[in-house]
C-alpha cells in the first residue's frame, strides 16, 4: 500500500476541531446503518473537500476504519492541495479496468485512515460513477471499513454526486456564504429525485467570535 502524508487545514485551531467533532457526533446519531456517506455542495470552492477531509479523520480519531474516496473526477484538488502526493493513480484507472484496488489505496500517517484519489480525468466520468464497477467497489469496502466518505462534485454544477448518491446512506451538504437559498434548494430537491436520505446540512466559512467556523444541521 502506498503511504501519503496527509495536511489538515485548521488542525491546531481548537473551535475548528471541536466543531467537526460536532459533526461526528451529529453523524453517529443518524444511526448504525450509515456507513457510506456522500458530501458535496452547490458550488466550487464552498469547502467540501476539506469537510470530507475533516470529517473522515475525526471518525478516523475514535479507531474506526476510515476510507476517504475522491469522486471528483473533473476537478479534483485533494492531492495537489491536502496531501503530498505525487503522480498518482486512483479512482479513474480502477473504474476503466486499468488498475486494481490495491494499486490505488493509499495508507497516511493516521493508522485508520485511508484515500482514494480521483486519478486521472477521464472524458466519461458520469458513465464509470454509473456503472457497475463503482457501485461493486462500494459493496465490497463495506465489508472492510466502518465509515466510507466520498468527496463528491459540485451538485449544482454537474450531475456526477446525484449518480453517486444512491449508492450511498446518506448524503452531507456542504453551503457556503455565498450560495442563494433558491440554489440550495434546488440541489435539496435534486438528491431527493435521485432517492437520496439527506443527512445534514454543513453551513462552511461562517464567521464566528473565534474565528472560522462551521455548523450543522440535522435534516429529517
Amino acid at each position: 500500500m502506498n503511504k501519503i502524508k496527509v495536511k489538515l487545514m485548521g488542525e491546531e485551531n481548537f473551535f475548528v476541531q471541536e466543531a467537526y467533532k460536532v459533526l461526528r457526533t451529529n453523524l453517529q446519531f443518524c444511526g448504525p446503518n450509515i456507513q457510506v456517506i456522500a458530501v458535496t455542495s452547490c458550488h466550487e470552492n464552498e469547502g467540501k473537500t476539506t469537510v470530507s477531509l475533516q470529517l473522515a479523520y475525526s471518525l478516523a480519531e475514535l479507531g474506526h476504519r476510515v476510507l476517504l474516496i475522491d469522486s471528483d473526477l473533473r476537478k479534483s484538488v485533494l492531492a495537489g492541495r491536502n496531501t503530498n502526493a505525487k503522480h498518482v493513480i486512483g479512482l479513474s484507472e480502477y473504474l476503466t479496468g486499468l488498475a486494481n484496488f490495491e494499486d490505488i489505496v493509499c495508507g497516511t500517517q493516521y493508522q485508520a485512515l485511508d484515500l482514494i484519489f480521483a486519478g486521472t480525468y477521464p472524458p466519461n466520468p458520469v458513465e464509470l460513477l454509473s456503472g457497475q464497477r463503482f457501485s461493486a467497489l462500494l459493496t465490497v469496502i463495506r465489508n472492510y471499513y466502518r465509515y466510507v466518505i466520498i468527496d463528491t462534485p459540485p451538485l449544482g454544477r454537474v450531475i456526477d454526486a446525484a449518480v453517486i448518491a444512491p449508492n450511498c446512506d446518506g448524503t452531507i451538504l456542504v453551503v457556503g456564504d455565498s450560495t442563494r437559498r433558491q440554489h440550495a434548494q434546488t440541489v435539496v430537491e435534486q438528491l431527493k429525485k435521485s432517492e437520496s436520505k439527506i443527512l445534514g446540512v454543513v453551513r462552511n466559512n461562517t464567521k464566528k467570535n473565534h474565528g472560522d467556523g462551521y455548523s450543522y444541521r440535522y435534516q429529517n
